[in-house]
Formats: structure tokens, C-alpha cells, sequence
């Protein structure tokens, strides 16, 4: 049989198809199924369901992959272990503050948002990572600590569908909070807008590499905060201090444009000072580059 055409795989991925079904869960779905078809079968990106060896049964490991055999001989649990399974965790962090309620026609970037952490959170189960969850604004609003047991995955995008755009942003909270319960290597995928002062994230970013953790930050944007196109002169407001300015479209045109140009490049060198990875996404293109890029990141730093 052969492959769907590459414009049925790009669909799959597309925001405004995403938005158009009935929930999260099947979002997940959709968008994996569409990603992992257009995928080229490569053991770099560990999706081989080849058995590999057994390890030994913990608390929070998917009880599916018990040997009930082995068990039934030995009386000890031992669950299978497979080609490209890390044993990890991932936990994503994403912001639900008011200012990711934006939109300029398209989904908004909490949606946009929701649908990345939701595709994250169900495509790290496949790979049989432990998956949990952090929302936050200024204050953290739900939290999953990591699970590979298939309910709590359910749970957890569950608790992603549920989140709604808050108050004001402070990046110091999550990560608090991720202290205080993970201890040990693994993954951690923050999504947000990333409107805070370059070096106050170094400093949210710098005690989890301290901790073992490997950081990738998702900064979602609209394109209209990227290339505004504005034809007369308007008063713009924050949606998260309620500030009002009034600006013109040459504003817009040149020094705006300069000056998110300027916050982008300091946000990325900030990431690289903090030993995170970093990528921009638009809420008017396909999820398939950022899994394709967490896939890699999950590779070169399980």
C-alpha cells in the first residue's frame, strides 16, 4: 500500500484541522498518526516496538507490559523492555496566562499551545516515557507529577483540555514546583509565549540543568506578533497589565519588527547560556517541525 500524499499528512498536522475535532485526546492522536506517517522509518528516532530485554517492575510503570509468563514461573514481575525505550520521563510545562489567549483569526496560542503539549504528552507515551504535566500562570494551576500508566495520560490531557488563559506569567513558579517533585534525568518542554526578560528565564532554566534535567523551550507565537500589518494608526493593550499605547503603522513596520527581532535572538542566546534547546513556532504552521525537533532533542539528550 502506499503512502498517503504528502498534502493528507500536512492536514493531519494542521492547526485549523486540529481545531475542527471534538477534543484533546483526539488531537493527539490525529496529529501522531499524521507525524508518524510522513515519518521515514529511522531507529534514530527510537520508535521500534522490537522487544529488547525485561527489566524489573516499578511503581508507575504501564502494568500492559507485564510478562504475566515470567511471572507465573518465577513469581517475580519483570515488565518488557523495547529497541528505542529510554526508561525517562517528560514533563511538559505549559502557560496558560492571559496574554496566550491572543489571536489575529486563526487559533489562538493557548489552543495552538494545548494542541503541542496534548501531541508531546501522547507521542512521549508511545515511546513508553513517563509523562506529566505543569500549568501555570503566575501560579501553578493543575500539576500531573510523571506516569507511564495509561490512565494518568489520559488524565493528563485531560487536565491540558481543561486549562484557560489566566493572569500574568511568572516563570519561576513552575519550575518551583518541578523541583519539589522529580528528582532525576529526564526531559522537560516548556510552551509559552516567553514575554519575560531573557535573563530572569536563564535564571528559572539554570537549577534544572543544575538537577540533571534537559530543557526544550517552545515559544508559541502568532504572526501577527511576528509581521504585524497594520493599515491605520491603533491602540494596542497588554492583555496581561491591561497598559495601553498608541502606535502607528510605520511603528509597526520598522522599530516594532526590530524590537521582537532583538527579544527573539536574546531569548535564543539566553537558551544556549542555559543549556536549553530552543525553537520559535507560528500558530499558522504544521506541528510536524516541533515533534521532528523534540524527537531529535529526545535523542541527542536520552
Amino acid at each position: 500500500m502506499s503512502a498517503p500524499p504528502q498534502s493528507m499528512r500536512a492536514n493531519l498536522l494542521s492547526p485549523e484541522v486540529l481545531a475542527s475535532l471534538s477534543n484533546l485526546d483526539l488531537v493527539a492522536r490525529a496529529a501522531v498518526h499524521g507525524f508518524l506517517i510522513g515519518l521515514h522509518r529511522s531507529p534514530q528516532f527510537g520508535f521500534s516496538q522490537e522487544f529488547a530485554e525485561y527489566r524489573a517492575y516499578s511503581e508507575g510503570d504501564d502494568p500492559r507490559f507485564i510478562d504475566w509468563n515470567v511471572y507465573a514461573r518465577t513469581e517475580r514481575t519483570y515488565i518488557k523492555r523495547y529497541l528505542g525505550e529510554t526508561n525517562t520521563h517528560l514533563v511538559v510545562l505549559l502557560d496558560a496566562s492571559a496574554s496566550m489567549a491572543y489571536t489575529s483569526g486563526g487559533v489562538s496560542k493557548l489552543q495552538y499551545a494545548k494542541f503541542l503539549a496534548a501531541t508531546l504528552a501522547y507521542l512521549a507515551s508511545r515511546q513508553h516515557d513517563a509523562v506529566g504535566l505543569i500549568i501555570f500562570d503566575d501560579k501553578v494551576r493543575e500539576s500531573r507529577p510523571p506516569s507511564s500508566r495509561i490512565g494518568k495520560l489520559h488524565a493528563v490531557l485531560h487536565a491540558i483540555d481543561r486549562a484557560e488563559a489566566g493572569t500574568g506569567t511568572d516563570l519561576t513558579v513552575p519550575f518551583e514546583r518541578f523541583r519539589q517533585y522529580q528528582s532525576g534525568r529526564g526531559l522537560v518542554a516548556v510552551i509559552s509565549d516567553f514575554y519575560c526578560d531573557p535573563e530572569a528565564m536563564i535564571k528559572a532554566v539554570q537549577p534544572l540543568a543544575y538537577q540533571g534535567q534537559d530543557v526544550i523551550l517552545f515559544q508559541v507565537l502568532d504572526p501577527q506578533e511576528l509581521e504585524p500589518e497594520l493599515k491605520e494608526s491603533a491602540l494596542l493593550e497588554d492583555m496581561e497589565t491591561g497598559e495601553a499605547m498608541e502606535v502607528s503603522p510605520i511603528f509597526m513596520r520598522s522599530r516594532y519588527r526590530e524590537r521582537i527581532k532583538e527579544h527573539l535572538d536574546a531569548l535564543s542566546k539566553a537558551a544556549a547560556r542555559a543549556g536549553a534547546d530552543y525553537e520559535l513556532l507560528r500558530t499558522d504552521a504544521p506541528l510536524d517541525a516541533a515533534l521532528r525537533n523534540y524527537l531529535t532533542f529526545r535523542q541527542r539528550r536520552g
